[in-house]
């Protein structure tokens, strides 16, 4: 396995690990793709019951790696959309463990997870507008229908960071742990989902999906073409050689 994703498999748990710290975990086009592969197969894999999501070194993700935001872009689904696609078409439970710092699509994927467990001190942005880009990830449906329109604003609009223990108080995470503990929560808690009925657990996730994956995915194609023009858009451009400058 290509080592930018860890991947360990034991009692019916399947934790993925991004493994870029290098580059703050940041998702390449190889690195997307590789977790798209693994959360497929362990939808055909008996011996899964649960998957964990998480970041190497106390650290989530830096979000996407802005070279791969320079290059032509062929047209249909990134890589990066391919492992959303498969993040919601998922039936096992999907529990995140955040430390560190989680960032743009570093944070509309959580909304894929059915568990998301973060560090009281950990962080969280969704920089889209300040680099000249638009909501992804389903965002522009799904984050207001978790946290309300009003801090949906906040987040999404002016991209303002916010806290584990606020994005707790607001629901978008499951709880918060101390500094270091939020995998072993998440690995607590998909062992429990281990040891459920696997065709109940899976039929329950999939009736609780039913009517908001095809608003997802319709969302995800909407986002997509805007999202695709914005990328090529003098504001996000200059954002991007701005950023390279730093």
């Amino acid at each position: 396995m290509n080592q930018t994703v860890l991947v360990d498999k034991r009692n019916g748990v399947l934790t993925l690990t991004i493994n870029r710290p290098e580059r703050r975990n940041a998702l390449d086009i190889a690195t997307y793709l590789l977790l798209a592969d693994q959360i497929a197969s362990a939808s055909d894999d008996k011996e899964v019951r649960a998957i964990v999501l998480t970041g190497a070194n106390n650290y989530f993700t830096a979000g996407n790696d802005l070279k791969d935001f320079q290059t032509p872009r062929e047209p249909g689904d990134s890589a990066g959309l391919k492992f959303l696609r498969a993040l919601v078409d998922c039936d096992l439970p999907i529990i995140a463990a955040v430390e560190g710092s989680a960032i743009g699509i570093g944070v509309t994927m959580l909304q894929h997870c059915d568990f998301v467990y973060a560090a009281d001190n950990a962080n969280f942005r969704i920089p889209f507008v300040p680099l000249g880009l638009c909501p992804e990830g389903a965002s522009s449906i799904r984050m207001a229908q978790i946290v309300g329109p009003r801090r949906a604003s906040e987040w999404l609009l002016r991209g303002r960071a916010f806290t584990g223990v606020e994005a707790c108080e607001s629901g978008f995470t499951t709880g918060i742990t101390p500094p270091g503990k939020a995998l072993s929560q998440a690995q607590a808690v998909a062992t429990e989902m281990a040891t459920l009925p696997p065709e109940a657990l899976q039929l329950s996730k999939r009736m609780m999906k039913h009517s908001l994956r095809p608003a997802i995915h319709a969302a995800f194609d909407y986002e997509l073409g805007l999202f695709t023009m914005r990328l090529k858009s003098d504001e996000a451009q200059t954002a991007f050689a701005n950023f390279f400058r730093k």
